[in-house]
């Protein structure tokens, strides 16, 4: 079986680093708060490009702690609205309800798969205080046409960077395009700690400021509570992994982008249609998403041929059931609707061999639908 992100080979690469890290911490008896994640947030803010990083237990609180925070300090308040694309993974939207705020649902575009600008604007009403983008499948989902609308309505553009890390635009990272970023270091990242973990970035020192005390019970100083907080802590393991796998994020990235280069140069079936190829600097390629009227069909086919794949994502937001009796009986998202049905993730990480990679291609050429193949 060649599979979608063999996790244990990425791991093995560098085991040895990994051990020598953990046991680090170990030996240092201080496993929340230390050397090790303050060393990350240094190192991942100067990658990043922003003058703070705010380390936190997952990318959902990260994403949550964003708008929380911009409450407290009277940016936002209940019932505004956050302009979201409407094809993202749910936690983006999640990170928003959650805050009592309403998400507004934009269409991305079919070819870039990533919110359509040229919607945005007729989105705004005087209740918009932000737009939440989101780099879904590591590609890149801003320019300057975003930027200058929300320069012009006084929004606040935060990144949704939990699948794009080392993703750049006009030669800054994502992360650092907006006013902040929440980050995912989920296992399957392309860059995963040993567990969940996220960040937020920032060059805003009252927001990071106010994010951090949050994260921690709402704390500034210990038992003193400015807020009503929660608990949202990266581990020393993880922030300690973290550190290792930052240098060579770039390194790994470019071998997923040769991967991608190969898949574009070799895949050729009227049957499977791949998204717009964006230059490298604008995709990470955390997933390789091609698209398929029968998908479900072309998925059971592959995995026959032992070539593991993933669905990203079968049910659009605004169709799940924690949110169908709010949007699921009015909202038309044909663009959205058509790549969650037709969506498929092939096999996309740095340790896809060139033998692995020629399979994948040769079973995605062969394919020829339910009326030849048999299923």
């Amino acid at each position: 079986m060649i599979k979608l992100y063999d996790l244990q080979r990425i791991t093995h690469e560098h085991a040895d680093e990994y051990k020598a890290a953990m046991a680090r911490v170990i030996d240092s008896g201080w496993f929340l708060q230390g050397d090790e994640t303050k060393q990350f947030e240094h190192d991942y803010a100067h990658y990043i490009g922003t003058q703070h990083c705010v380390a936190v237990a997952n990318g959902l609180d990260a994403l949550y702690l964003v708008l929380r925070a911009y409450k407290e300090m009277g940016v936002m308040a209940d019932g505004d609205e956050i302009i979201v694309p409407a094809n993202t993974y749910i936690a983006t939207i999640l990170a928003i309800t959650r805050n009592n705020l309403k998400p507004v649902l934009v269409e991305p575009t079919w070819h870039h798969l990533e919110l359509d600008t040229d919607r945005v604007e007729q989105a705004i009403t005087p209740r918009t205080r932000g737009i939440m983008t989101v780099h879904l499948y590591g590609r890149l989902a801003c320019n300057e046409q975003l930027l200058d609308i929300c320069h012009r309505h006084h929004l606040k553009l935060m990144e949704d960077n939990a699948q794009a890390q080392g993703c750049t635009f006009n030669g800054k990272r994502t992360g650092s395009l907006g006013d902040a970023a929440a980050h995912s270091f989920y296992p399957g990242k392309n860059i995963g700690a040993m567990g969940d973990a996220g960040a937020i970035t920032t060059d805003n020192a009252e927001l990071a400021a106010t994010i951090r005390a949050l994260a921690n019970y709402g704390s500034e100083r210990k038992y003193v509570f400015k807020y009503a907080g929660i608990n949202s802590r990266m581990s020393e393991m993880d922030a300690a992994v973290l550190r290792i796998k930052l240098k060579y994020l770039d390194h790994d990235n470019a071998r997923r982008q040769q991967l991608a280069d190969f898949y574009y140069g070799h895949i050729s079936n009227p049957l499977i249609t791949l998204p717009e190829r964006l230059p490298d600097a604008h995709n990470v390629y955390h997933q390789f998403p091609i698209f398929c009227k029968e998908r479900n069909q072309l998925q059971t086919f592959l995995a026959q041929q032992g070539v593991q794949t993933l669905i990203h994502y079968p049910i659009p937001p605004h169709k799940q059931q924690c949110y169908y009796e709010a949007w699921g009986h009015e909202l038309s998202l044909p663009v959205t609707e058509r790549i969650h049905a037709e969506e498929l993730s092939i096999p996309m990480s740095p340790v896809v061999s060139a033998d692995e990679a020629q399979q994948v291609v040769d079973v995605l050429n062969k394919w020829q639908g339910t009326s030849q193949n048999v299923i």
